[in-house]
């Protein structure tokens, strides 16, 4: 795909903050992304470094209060989804941009069966007849790889096994042919193997359907194998996005660094040691004035402490990283010296 191509979702200045018993959480801060047709992005992070926030955000799925929406603009066919109204925001949810959450059995309803569920947004977005809704129905089952879907339609979802209730919800997400598809850490309550399952299934799908995805994820593993570029996040912000080959042979923030060092290698002469990060990411009461990682850094000097780094060009057009380390040239871990 092009870089050239115009971005299908354009997302600027997001700001998102909770208000809470013990003040204010920052949860979004300043988040700028965007998104071209065909493309599929990855966002990785630690939990609570504001992945699923910022799409639930854009979407306006989060309860207010607590939750508010501060700033930015999230830009979509034309239209500002932060600005348009919750009727017109119904029409595009569902039909134009789909979404899957990371817990199929409490977001499928257990009282109605699965034949009804899929065909409720093909008849209230698509105005399909009941029989309509119905021949549609089976054919989503039938392309999320469900066996028999004519007699699974009369099912419950106590009636699928956890992989089953996954491709699901990805056939109801699908029901509209969505522009957008948002997946939020969709294999993570799932065994490895239906979860190398389901990624060969969206991989498949994003082949034949052409819809851009952005694929949620703590598994940096998973990424490699289907993104085609990569953004991190940290503490609510942006710390690093680029192509996804580039951000796996060349890092240059530090997060980014430290979080590739978790993922356990499966080649090479000898096992090595898997690390972690030490400490946790911060509750962000205030908005960032300084580097959030810095208590957690081996490189954090002085800097750190007195401003936020803004995204900068890396020499890799798209690659940028918020770190004053990039001033120095000193991100690259010292070599060690013999003797």
């Amino acid at each position: 795909m092009p870089d050239t191509a115009l971005p299908i979702l354009d997302v600027r200045g997001l700001k998102t903050v909770f208000r809470t018993r013990g003040g204010e959480v920052h949860a979004v801060n300043s988040v700028d992304f965007h998104l071209r047709p065909g493309e599929l992005l990855g966002v990785v992070g630690e939990s609570g470094s504001g992945k699923s926030v910022t799409m639930m955000s854009l979407l306006r799925l989060l309860p207010s209060p607590p939750a508010e929406m501060r700033d930015g603009s999230v830009m979509f066919d034309g239209q500002d989804l932060l600005k348009i109204s919750s009727e017109e925001l119904r029409q595009v949810r569902g039909s134009r941009i789909g979404f899957i959450s990371q817990d199929p059995m409490t977001s499928l309803n257990p009282v109605y069966t699965v034949g009804f569920q899929l065909a409720e947004p093909l008849r209230a977005h698509l105005g399909m007849s009941k029989a309509e809704a119905r021949a549609r129905s089976v054919e989503l089952l039938k392309l999320v790889g469900i066996s028999d879907p004519e007699r699974r339609l009369k099912d419950y979802p106590h009636q699928f096994s956890g992989g089953m209730r996954q491709r699901v919800m990805i056939a109801i997400a699908l029901a509209c042919d969505p522009k957008v598809l948002i997946a939020d850490e969709p294999t993570t309550a799932l065994d490895v193997t239906i979860q190398a399952q389901i990624i060969e299934l969206v991989k498949d799908l994003r082949k034949k359907l052409g819809m851009a995805i952005i694929w949620i994820t703590h598994d940096l593993g998973v990424i490699a194998g289907i993104a085609d570029r990569v953004m991190v996040m940290y503490a609510g912000q942006v710390v690093e996005e680029g192509p996804v080959g580039e951000i796996f042979r060349d890092p240059q923030h530090p997060y980014t660094q430290a979080l590739l060092k978790t993922v356990p290698a499966v080649r090479g002469p000898r096992a090595e040691r898997l690390q972690v990060i030490e400490g946790q990411p911060p509750i962000m009461h205030d908005a960032p004035d300084a580097c959030s990682f810095r208590n957690r850094c081996q490189y954090a000097f002085d800097r750190c402490a007195e401003a936020n780094p803004a995204l900068t060009p890396v020499h890799v057009p798209g690659h940028r990283a918020a770190c004053f380390l990039l001033d120095t040239a000193a991100t690259k871990e010292p070599e060690a010296v013999d003797g």
